[in-house]
């Protein structure tokens, strides 16, 4: 089959290699549409030592790039009971996505709704799963509370203010000018321009930042917490 795979000096190049063979918690999938994202830029850029270290570290066997992935399961490992060949999927790529064929995990990926085209659903992956943890695991938003979001406009941006509303949050969105009616209509209930008064305004009304814990992953999304709770957490802390 035909690859993307790593080259000298921080490249890469199409090659042609072995086709994938399914283990048997894995899928062995057909891609119909891969995402470029960060991600991938951050790897591409990292020496060749270290990048093999952090796949290493996070056992990743498939040492190519592609993390995002979308397309129909050829064939199945012998433990994989949630989908069948013919399946349309999308997920994680288990690594090199940008391929003609991929061998995810069966927990890496669900099923593809009918509505939702494959670039589409290849784009979820990682923006997606990085916008749900920042606002439910991290900042644990609720019904009601205020959200603040940087960089609305952008990869993860995009899909936390759409979250951010499905939880029942009011979302304040910061992006450039000529996005400001993209974050309207993705459900922000108001809009500013990054570096305006208005934004530095309410910005002082937020109580929690993720920047400094999500550089890399939650940047730019920060949730107002109740200053009661905030206070007894501190006091829990000193006794």
């Amino acid at each position: 089959m035909k690859a993307i795979v790593y080259g000298p000096s921080h490249t890469v190049h199409l090659a042609e290699i072995e086709k994938p063979v399914p283990a048997d918690d894995e899928v062995l999938l057909r891609v119909r549409s891969a995402s470029v994202n960060p991600l991938d830029g951050h790897l591409l850029k990292t020496a060749p030592w270290l990048r093999n270290l952090m796949f290493r570290m996070i056992g990743t066997k498939v040492r190519r790039p592609g993390a995002d992935v979308a397309g129909e399961v050829e064939a199945i490992g012998r433990n994989v009971t949630r989908f069948k060949p013919g399946d349309a999927v999308f997920g994680g790529s288990g690594g090199g996505g940008f391929a003609e064929y991929a061998c995810p995990r069966e927990s890496k990926v669900v099923a593809k709704p009918p509505g939702i085209g494959f670039e589409a659903a290849a784009c979820v992956n990682v923006a997606g799963i990085t916008a749900l943890q920042g606002l439910r695991d991290v900042a644990g938003v609720v019904p009601g509370q205020k959200v603040l979001i940087n960089g609305a406009s952008g990869g993860v941006g995009t899909f936390a203010v759409q979250i951010a509303k499905w939880m029942g949050a009011d979302v304040t969105a910061v992006c450039s000018t000529r996005n400001v009616d993209l974050a309207r209509g993705l459900g922000a209930d108001r809009c500013y321009r990054l570096h305006t008064r208005g934004y530095s305004r309410e910005r002082r009304t937020f109580r929690r930042d993720l920047r400094p814990r999500f550089r890399q992953t939650a940047a730019g999304v920060e949730a107002h917490t109740d200053p009661q709770r905030k206070m007894d957490r501190r006091r829990r802390s000193r006794s």
